[in-house]
């Protein structure tokens, strides 16, 4: 069966990467569920309750549930915030990058030409262990991928993609957010951009 193809968008980032080494493999479903640390399930757990509230405040009309919603979203964020920055602390400087692009089905960054030559973790194929730090909404994941390509764009760096092997769902759901919260800030500055050339 074909992986289903999702879009992605150009965008920085945070991430951490642990390399698997050549013997591990990735867990099964069950193992998995199990290993992802407390905070990125609290993190996960407080966008599923903003997005409950908002569900049913939805059902009322007036302005006063309008302002609850938009006072609530604002909680929701902090706290997801703070909780991004907290996990974002516990990861080793040393496997810390930023994206060239993300979406819901892989991400790509660009590494120095010394340090793929320097290592054999960049080969496609390896195995790694993915934490992703979201901006808006203001989230983490935790999920497993290998390396699908890696090419070589300058003398000085390389361009890898990994796609994403194993995943919870409602990580996807996420990423596929946060990719088009993206896009529609780019289609607003070009719209905004083709406003302002317009009216000189």
């Amino acid at each position: 069966m074909e992986k289903e193809e999702y879009f992605s968008v150009h965008c920085a980032v945070n991430i951490s990467l642990e390399p698997l080494s050549s013997e591990q493999t990735l867990p099964d479903r069950e193992a998995f569920l199990d290993e992802i640390p407390p905070l990125f399930r609290v993190a996960s757990e407080c966008i599923e309750l903003e997005e409950n509230a908002e569900r049913e405040l939805s059902r009322y009309g007036s302005e006063e549930s309008k302002s609850l919603m938009k006072y609530l979203s604002v909680q929701n964020e902090k706290i997801n915030m703070l909780l991004s920055f907290i996990l974002l602390q516990h990861n080793a400087t040393t496997q810390r990058y930023t994206t060239e692009a993300f979406g819901a089905g892989a991400l790509t960054l660009l590494i120095a030409q010394r340090d793929l030559l320097s290592s054999k973790q960049w080969q496609v194929g390896s195995l790694y262990r993915i934490n992703i730090f979201l901006d808006s909404p203001a989230a983490a994941v935790y999920c497993y991928g290998s390396i699908t390509a890696c090419e070589h764009i300058s003398e000085e760096q390389a361009q890898i993609t990994l796609r994403y092997d194993l995943i919870q769902e409602a990580d996807r759901d996420l990423l596929i957010r946060a990719a088009l919260h993206q896009q529609q800030k780019v289609l607003r500055r070009r719209a905004e951009a083709r406003t302002n050339t317009t009216n000189k």
